[in-house]
């Protein structure tokens, strides 16, 4: 195909979008006016996270409903989450916006969220601004999901690797790392900069234990963005999963697809890159789609979902499918639609999908070239995927159940691959082998890594709150009491000296032990519940983790509206 600028990168995006963006964001105070929740219509080109059951949205546009009398796309400015077991009145779960994010936080499009499951906190990386300029330096924030506040991590020593958007970013718990690889850098992520935005083609790794930084050359030289990356627990140390996307081969932000066949792998512990071919049914060239991946109870079967995307040719706008890429045999499998339709009845992009318990996938969001009304209002645009089909009718397309907690292979990857929904599959390497030798020998083994303990208490240290405070009133009132019962007390003592010394001559008895009872003062050390070194919470060998979590590549692009009525699918609340 042949390459693109970047200017045309926004396949079917009416003309009018950007004026209808730049009328709408000079209204800023609209935000305060309308409620997220209340108001919804749309979102998308936002970022998510999951820790303890809440799924967090930051950053992205919002639609405010009714379309007809807000029709522009709105920065969300605000932090939100869907409690995972609480359904709202859609039967999915309940969006809130009550927590905290000030002006000095940015609001960014294009970057992701590492999650920290283990310290209770994510991490806000990379991503651009619309209508406003890039900030001077990038300041890692995160957002502590147990004091509910935002802490600043200070900045990278080279400014210039966070200073991109439209990456693929992934974040792994169990080893306290998060991943962003390629992205865009341009006047909306770098101060200054002239000239068409430009691909960089390296890997930057955080260290969230240690709050350091380094980076790894990609598997060549050619920008990458708008792809998906995942993290699966095989070979010695885990393999990060590239796939999808745009290159910018020559640097100056004309583009070509990275074909979908086409399977990038990053091997952790050994931090060398491998390209592998896949087959099987495999899904067009795409952007700005999401995904997230799953694996079977026994490891046999690693399970990439993606989902949607836009296209990037004209005939293609965007997608509403579901493909699943089944390692080690490198196998591509349609899961939706069946029916023969390529992109699918309602096609969108700049989306998130968050896998839950390995066994749901969570899809958020995403801007519609097609339609023009609003994303299923009650459930705030979530729609799940039954990733296993572990339902009566096993459909792919089903209500959250907050109690499905166990992945099970779907029937169409068993047929593909063998074995039974618990794993045992037959077939493990491509059918035309391993493009390299290490992959025969890396895609039999199970990641064992190193413990990792919390880096903090993981709850709340006790401080009394405000119902048990004093007010000055109270402590006067105190003082005063306490001062007339020492009187008391004392005119007390008196007598009865006084009565021993009438009984007895005059002579001194011993009547109370010598020495005073230790006052309390503020410097009064107080021992710490959390005050011990170890942590009781430790995460064993060999590694069985819990699934990462896939972060969204969102787009700022004006999309179609879903229709709540000719979208049967969507209006079952699925």
């Amino acid at each position: 195909m042949e390459a693109r600028s970047f200017a045309q990168r926004n396949v079917g995006i009416p003309p009018s979008f950007h004026s209808i963006v730049m009328l709408g964001e000079g209204r800023e105070h609209i935000d305060t006016l309308l409620d997220p929740v209340k108001d919804f219509c749309r979102r998308f080109g936002h970022q998510t996270a999951v820790i303890d059951r809440k799924l967090y949205i930051d950053g992205g546009f919002i639609n405010y409903n009714p379309l007809s009398q807000y029709p522009a796309n709105y920065t969300n400015t605000r932090l939100l989450y869907h409690d995972l077991d609480t359904p709202g009145e859609g039967r999915m779960p309940q969006l809130y916006a009550n927590l905290t994010k000030n002006s000095s936080i940015p609001s960014v499009n294009g970057g992701t969220l590492w999650a920290d499951t283990l310290n209770k906190r994510f991490y806000l990386f990379g991503g651009e601004y619309h209508q406003h300029p890039p900030s001077q330096e990038f300041t890692l924030w995160s957002y502590d999901t147990i004091y509910e506040k935002w802490d600043s991590f200070g900045s990278p020593p080279q400014d210039e690797y966070a200073a991109v958007s439209y990456g693929a970013g992934v974040a792994v718990p169990e080893t306290g790392m998060g991943y962003y690889y390629g992205g865009w850098k341009s006047n909306n992520t770098v101060p200054g900069w002239t000239g068409p935005p430009k691909a960089v083609p390296w890997l930057v790794k955080y260290n969230m234990d240690q709050n350091t930084w380094s980076t790894d050359p990609g598997p060549d030289e050619i920008g990458r963005a708008e792809g998906v990356m995942t993290f699966i627990p095989i070979g010695d140390g885990g393999m990060l999963v590239y796939l999808g996307g745009l290159q910018d081969p020559y640097g100056n932000g004309t583009w070509v697809p990275q074909p979908t066949d086409t399977i990038l792998l990053y091997d952790v512990l050994s931090s060398k890159w491998y390209t592998q071919n896949a087959t099987g049914t495999v899904p067009a060239s795409r952007r700005r789609f999401c995904g997230g991946a799953t694996w079977a109870p026994d490891q046999s079967s690693y399970n990439i979902y993606i989902y949607g995307g836009a296209g990037v040719d004209p005939d293609h706008a965007a997608f509403d499918d579901i493909y699943v890429l089944t390692i080690p045999t490198f196998q591509w499998i349609k899961m939706h639609p069946t029916d023969g339709n390529v992109t699918g009845e309602y096609p969108h992009h700049s989306l998130s999908c968050n896998i839950i318990d390995g066994a749901q996938m969570v899809i958020i969001g995403g801007t519609f070239p097609t339609l023009d009304m609003c994303d299923s209002p009650p459930q705030f645009g979530l729609h799940n995927a039954d990733l296993g089909q572990q339902n009566p009718d096993k459909a792919l397309w089903e209500i959250f159940n907050p109690n499905l907690t166990q992945y099970a292979v779907p029937d169409a990857i068993i047929d593909a691959v063998g074995g039974s929904p618990t794993g045992g599959a037959t077939k493990t390497a491509p059918a035309d082998g391993f493009s390299n030798p290490d992959l025969s020998v890396l895609m039999t083994r199970k990641a064992r890594l190193p413990n990792r303990t919390p880096t903090r208490p993981p709850t709340p240290v006790p401080e009394p709150d405000g119902d048990s405070s004093l007010s000055t009133g109270a402590i006067a009132g105190i003082a005063v009491g306490s001062a007339v019962a020492l009187l008391a007390f004392l005119a007390g003592i008196y007598l009865l000296i006084r009565r021993r010394r009438e009984s007895n001559g005059g002579v001194d008895k011993p009547g109370f032990p010598p020495g005073s009872p230790q006052t309390w003062n503020p410097d009064t050390p107080v021992t710490s519940p959390y005050s011990h070194s170890s942590s009781p919470y430790q995460v064993g060998a060999p590694f069985i983790p819990a699934k990462p979590i896939e972060l969204p590549l969102p787009l700022p692009s004006r999309g179609g509206k879903l229709d709540g009525v000719e979208r049967q699918r969507w209006e079952r609340d699925v």
